[in-house]
C-alpha cells in the first residue's frame, strides 16, 4: 500500500487525470443506464395500450410520422429510433415514417392523409412550419376552410427533437432529461389528450401565405440571436457578445413601418363532437328534388358594416406578432395574437441585458412597449428596408405582409398534467 501511495504521490499529473476519466466514465454510465431504465418503463406503459382488446372488424388506428433527420445536429433520426419508435409500435399503432427531406413527398400528401387517423411532426420549430407548409402546398391543405371539417380535426402529435421546440413548453412539463422528455411526449400521443392552438397566416404580396404556430418577429434582439453561434469560442458569453457586438452598427437601431389592425373577435362556442346520423338516400333525394323545384328565393340584401381598422405608425427596435399557445387559456371568449412594439429608446446594456432573455423567451414584452390585441393585421415597410423576418423561428425576407389569426385551428396531443394545470389556472 505505501508503495502505491508513493507511485501515486510521484505521478499525480497522471494520477490526477486517470481520477478524473474514472468519475466522468462513471458518471456518463451511470447516465447511460438512467436513460435505460426511463425508456423501459415507458415501453412498458405503451405495451399496457397494445395490449388492449379491440373488435375484429376494427382496423388499426394509423399514425403518419414527419421526421426531419437534419433535426438537432443531425442526431435526430438516431433520438426517434431509440426513444420514441418502440414505445409508437408497441402501442398497436400502425406507423408510416416520413422523412421531411424526402423529394417528391407533395404527391403522395394527399394519399397519406386520407388514410392516416393522427399526425406526429418529430424534429424542431421548423419541422413543424415545414410540414404544415408542404400539406398546404399540395393542396392537402390542413389550414384551408373547404377541407377544415376533415383536416383540421386530425390530432398532431409534436416530439420534441430539434435545437428550439417553442410547442414543448405548452405541450409537456419541464424536463431537463432529452430522453424523458421525449418518451413524455410519445406517451402523451397515446393518452389522447388534446387542446386546440392558433394559428398565423402570414402573406406577402405575391408569394405563398406561410403558418406559424408560435409568431413572427422582426428587429434588432432577433438579427443579434442569428449570430449568437457565431461566437461559439466564448462558451457562456456568447449571447452577450453577439448583442454587445451588435449595438457597434447605426444606434439606435428603428425598424419603422405602419400597422393597421383589427381588434379581438368573439370566440364562438365549440361544436359537438357527435354529429347528427346521416338521414337514409330517400329523404335526401326528396330533399334535394324539392329544393330543385321549389322557387328560388329572394336575396335580402345585407348591410355590409365596414371593417373598424385601427392604424398607426411605429419606430421600434422589435416588433413581435405571436400567437396566445403559451400562455393558453382554454376558457377564454375572445380571439386575439399579441402585437408587442418595443420602445427604440433603449441603452445599449439593456439591450445586451434583454438579448440574454430574449433567447430564453423570443416573444417576451418587456416593460415599456405597447402591446396591442388584434385578430388581423397588415404591416407595411418602407421601399427599400432590408432585412428578414423570423417566424418560428425560419428565416424570411423581410416585406409587407398580411396576418391573420386562424383561432384554435389545428389540436395538438397534450401531457394530460398540462390540461389539468390549464384549466385549474382558468378557474383560478
Amino acid at each position: 500500500a505505501v508503495k502505491v501511495l508513493t507511485t501515486l504521490r510521484n505521478h499525480w499529473k497522471k494520477t490526477t487525470f486517470g481520477v478524473c476519466l474514472l468519475s466522468w466514465g462513471g458518471n456518463w454510465l451511470y447516465g447511460k443506464h438512467c436513460d435505460d431504465l426511463l425508456r423501459r418503463a415507458a415501453c412498458q406503459e405503451a405495451q399496457a395500450f397494445g395490449n388492449q382488446l379491440i373488435p375484429s372488424s376494427m382496423p388499426l388506428k394509423k399514425a403518419t410520422v414527419f421526421l426531419n433527420p437534419a433535426a438537432c445536429k443531425g442526431k435526430a433520426r438516431n433520438l426517434f429510433e431509440k426513444n420514441a419508435a418502440p414505445i409508437l409500435h408497441l402501442s398497436g399503432l400502425d406507423v408510416t415514417v416520413v422523412k421531411t427531406d424526402y423529394e417528391g413527398q407533395a404527391k403522395k400528401l394527399l394519399e397519406l392523409m386520407e388514410n392516416t387517423d393522427l399526425i406526429i411532426i418529430a424534429g424542431g420549430d421548423g419541422t413543424v412550419q415545414e410540414v404544415l407548409q408542404k400539406l398546404s402546398d399540395a393542396n392537402v391543405n390542413l389550414l384551408s376552410s373547404c377541407v377544415q371539417a376533415v383536416f383540421s380535426k386530425i390530432p398532431i402529435g409534436f416530439i420534441p427533437l430539434g435545437k428550439t421546440c417553442t410547442l414543448s413548453h405548452t405541450l409537456y412539463p419541464e424536463s431537463t432529461n432529452q430522453v424523458q422528455h421525449i418518451t413524455n411526449a410519445t406517451l402523451a400521443i397515446l393518452k389522447g389528450e388534446t387542446v386546440p392552438l392558433d394559428v398565423l397566416q402570414i402573406k406577402g404580396e405575391k408569394e405563398q401565405p406561410v403558418f406559424a404556430v408560435t409568431g413572427l418577429r422582426w428587429g434588432s434582439y432577433r438579427d443579434a440571436g442569428v449570430k449568437v453561434s457565431k461566437y461559439w469560442y466564448l462558451g457562456p458569453l456568447k449571447t452577450k457578445a453577439a448583442h454587445f457586438f451588435s449595438t457597434f452598427k447605426e444606434w439606435p437601431q428603428k425598424h419603422q413601418a405602419s400597422l393597421m389592425y383589427l381588434g379581438p373577435t368573439e370566440r364562438p362556442p365549440e361544436e359537438p363532437e357527435e354529429k347528427p346520423s346521416r338521414p337514409p338516400l330517400y329523404v335526401r333525394l326528396y330533399r334535394r328534388l324539392r329544393l330543385y323545384w321549389s322557387s328560388p328565393p329572394k336575396e335580402i340584401p345585407r348591410e355590409v358594416t365596414p371593417e373598424d381598422w385601427e392604424e398607426l405608425n411605429l419606430s421600434t427596435i422589435e416588433l413581435s406578432i405571436a400567437t396566445r399557445n403559451r400562455q393558453l387559456d382554454l376558457t377564454r371568449t375572445e380571439d386575439f395574437m399579441d402585437i408587442c412594439i418595443e420602445a427604440d429608446t433603449v441603452s445599449k446594456g439593456q439591450f445586451v441585458n434583454r438579448g440574454s432573455q430574449k433567447m430564453r423567451d423570443p416573444h417576451t414584452c418587456p416593460e415599456g412597449s405597447q402591446c396591442i390585441q388584434a385578430s388581423r393585421c397588415i404591416l407595411q415597410l418602407p421601399e427599400g428596408t432590408e432585412g428578414s423576418f423570423g417566424i418560428d423561428n425560419e428565416e424570411y425576407e423581410a416585406m409587407p405582409v398580411e396576418v391573420k389569426l386562424l383561432p384554435r385551428k389545428l389540436r395538438f396531443f397534450c401531457d394530460p398534467r398540462m390540461r389539468e394545470q390549464m384549466l385549474h389556472a382558468a378557474v383560478q
